[in-house]
Order: C-alpha cells, then sequence, then structure tokens
C-alpha cells in the first residue's frame, strides 16, 4: 500500500503492448520523477506483480494473452495495488466494467500524457498518508468500522478488501453519515477531479460498495441514492424516508 509522502517517487508499471506510446509514457513519467516499468501482454504483467512491488499500475485493456480486464480480475483478489485503465475512446461499457472489476480510474484513448500523470497523482494521494485532509481517527457507524491510518474496513469484525478508490468514498460518507453528499462533491474529493457529463464513475464505486460490504441488507448501513442530489449513508436501525 502507498504510505510516500512524495507521489513523484513512485514506482509505475506500465502494461501496454503499443512500443511507440509506451516509450513516450515511459520518458514523460520519468521526466516527472516516477520510476516506470513496462512490460507488454497480460501474463507477464501478472508474473511481475507476483514478483515486484509498484505504486500503482497503468492497464491498457487490449493486450496480448491475456486482455487487461482478465489481469484485473486475477489481481484483484490478492492485490489492492491501484490500477488506471485505458480503454478506447468512446467505449462506456470498458471503462464500467474496468470500474467494476475494481479500477481505481480510467482515460480513455488518446489522451495527453499531462491527463495521466494528473491521474496517477490523484489516485496515489488516495493511498498516501494525508496531512491535514481530513480526520485520521478511526470512524464507526453501526457494525462498519474504518481505519484510515492502516487502510482497513471491517464489517462486523471481519475485514473487507476494498481499492483505495472505495475505501475513500466510503470514508467520506461514513464521516458525513446522514447528510447528502452531491456526485460533484463526491467526484472532486475521492477521484480528485470534477465531475464531467456521462462520467458515470462515482456510481460505479458506489454499487461496488454495496456489493462488497451488502449495505442496506439484515439491517446494515445503508447508501441510498438521493435523485438530483447524490447519495447518503444511513446508519443502521433508520427510518426509510
Amino acid at each position: 500500500m502507498v504510505k510516500r509522502a512524495m507521489t513523484q517517487s513512485a514506482s509505475l508499471l506500465i502494461v501496454d503492448d503499443d512500443r511507440e506510446l509506451g516509450q513516450m509514457l515511459t520518458e514523460y513519467l520519468t521526466d516527472e520523477g516516477f520510476q516506470v516499468s513496462i512490460v507488454r501482454d497480460g501474463a507477464e504483467a501478472l508474473q511481475r506483480l507476483a514478483e515486484n512491488s509498484y505504486d500503482l499500475v497503468i492497464l491498457d485493456v487490449m493486450l496480448p494473452s491475456l486482455s487487461g480486464f482478465e489481469v484485473l480480475r486475477r489481481l484483484r483478489p490478492t492485490l489492492s495495488v491501484p490500477v488506471i485503465m485505458l480503454t478506447a475512446h468512446g467505449a462506456e461499457v470498458d471503462r464500467i466494467v474496468g470500474l467494476e472489476l475494481g479500477a481505481d480510474d480510467y482515460l480513455s484513448k488518446p489522451f495527453n500524457p499531462r491527463e495521466l500523470v494528473a491521474r496517477v497523482r490523484a489516485v496515489l494521494r488516495r493511498f498516501t498518508a494525508r496531512e491535514g485532509d481530513a480526520p485520521n481517527h478511526p470512524v464507526t457507524v453501526g457494525p462498519l468500522r474504518l481505519d484510515p491510518a492502516t487502510f482497513d474496513v471491517t464489517l462486523n469484525g471481519q475485514s473487507v478488501r476494498l481499492t483505495g478508490t472505495e475505501l475513500r468514498l466510503l470514508e467520506v460518507l461514513m464521516r458525513a453519515v446522514g447528510q447528502v453528499q452531491s456526485r460533484e462533491s463526491l467526484t472532486e474529493r475521492v477521484l480528485g477531479r470534477r465531475l464531467t457529463p456521462y462520467d458515470r464513475s462515482i456510481d460505479t464505486h458506489v454499487s461496488n460498495l454495496r456489493r462488497k460490504l451488502g449495505l442496506g441488507e439484515n439491517g446494515l448501513p445503508e447508501i441510498r441514492s438521493i435523485r438530483g442530489a447524490g447519495y447518503v449513508l444511513i446508519a443502521t436501525g433508520e427510518s426509510r424516508a
């Protein structure tokens, strides 16, 4: 898990079979102060991740041997390393599938390298020990407990594996329990960018939280969707509106 004070020193693994793009990104990200490694197919990516530790993975969807989706599917049960997916321009389904499988963010090709750097830094900040950004003490809502200092989430005492983005989203909702949070605010606070038209990233991350934690079932806290307003975490035992 990333706990570095400076995201610029982070180690990145690029997984993309486009040699020209890979070389360009390697040079650009290295100039920005990152440590960069690159592999060109999915199977090699899994092997490299099993043997080495990286702070973030930039993962293309279209790869030889194993697709980016399959790499992410095999990766997530054991590693919570943050992942940014590279998807084809306009491929809405690819973006949704990537987020549902546990990607932290996505970027559509073609893209400006400066945008990629901004996304990398935003994602890494979610995994970095924060100073003054938000309270660092644990927060509890019913049987749900989150400790941002250790990146640990438990439900009824049992540990639950979440991605960094899911953990940050859950923390924001838990610290504002009972208060509606707009999609615009959640996008800025959790994803580190402004909400754009047709961007359903926050909605997908909320769906992932509901599924992984079983929220709203058997008396557990519930993330309720408020039409035209956003989302609110309702504590156990509160009546429905």
